[in-house]
């Protein structure tokens, strides 16, 4: 009895072994499919630029040199400020959605009589209202941040009422057999649900607030990535200037990887149930 318990332990521990070994190589894999087209461009880039004399476009090296000098004494004056106006928008954009989404998408009445102007907002360019908001808001904090929540509201908001929508037809009734309370039936049943759609609002609302960040900052602002890259092409400082760009593109990445990192934990109980899905880029197994 004794040795057929030690045998069990043993096959036990193999199989745990071999579950976190495979774990270890899905991650490599994952991690180096990630990174192989990216490194095999800054390459690119890196030895087709070098020797480069022309003013608009420096080596990568020289660029890579003056990245550090460049922003180190500006991540208080330009990158943080950047960064909050992006997290206040974002932040009130979500609110918002999300909220709005929920109450539109329990109605088949509200969602018909709202689809014209919900599909004339979507369509209208979010760079476009940053003229007509600086009128009406000024050009302080206020305009940049309202810019960047209007524009990442509506594929919140879209994406929220398709996943309310979408919703199994019989969640009323079991809200209903179980007497659930509205606010028991929002948190246990409606925002669950639509969870997966409306993670991908966000993540969409991510990439536009980064480009409404910056198109804001170039007009007549005193900080900000965005405002240092213009200032950096007026004074003919390019190599400055693409330091800028490389800093908002790794920008881009990072809070992706973060989004994604929360996205996996939030939707944990979904990809349990839904294996096969494939994952979206970035996204941690």
């Amino acid at each position: 009895m004794g040795e057929r318990r030690g045998r069990v332990r043993v096959r036990v521990r193999v199989r745990g072994r071999v579950s976190v070994a495979t774990a270890v190589l899905r991650g490599l894999r994952s991690l180096v499919l990630l990174l192989a087209l990216p490194a095999a461009l800054v390459g690119l880039w890196w030895f087709a630029s070098a020797g480069s004399t022309h003013p608009y476009f420096p080596p990568l090296s020289e660029i890579y040199d003056a990245f550090r000098p460049t922003w180190e004494h500006r991540v208080l004056s330009d990158v943080l400020p950047s960064l909050l106006r992006l997290g206040v928008g974002l932040s009130v954009a979500i609110v918002a959605g999300v909220a709005g989404g929920v109450l539109l998408g329990q109605s088949q009445l509200a969602r018909t009589v709202s689809a014209p102007l919900l599909e004339f907002a979507r369509a209208v360019p979010p760079p476009v209202l940053v003229p007509a908001l600086m009128l009406v808001l000024g050009l302080g904090d206020t305009m940049r941040i309202g810019v960047i929540a209007l524009a990442c509201l509506w594929p919140v908001l879209l994406n929220t009422v398709m996943g309310v929508s979408g919703l199994e037809p019989g969640w009323k009734e079991t809200a209903r057999a179980l007497r659930l309370s509205g606010r028991r039936r929002l948190t246990t049943l409606i925002l669950p649900g639509a969870a997966p759609q409306v993670m991908t609002g966000i993540r969409q609302a991510l990439s536009i607030g980064i480009i409404v960040m910056v198109i804001s900052e170039m007009f007549a602002a005193r900080d900000g990535i965005g405002h240092a890259v213009v200032v950096f092409q007026r004074t003919f400082a390019l190599t400055e200037m693409w330091t800028g760009i490389l800093l908002l593109g790794l920008l881009g990445m990072v809070l992706t990887g973060l989004l994604a990192l929360i996205e996996s934990r939030v939707l944990r109980w979904h990809r349990a149930q839904h294996p096969r899905e494939p994952q979206r880029p970035g996204v941690a197994p």
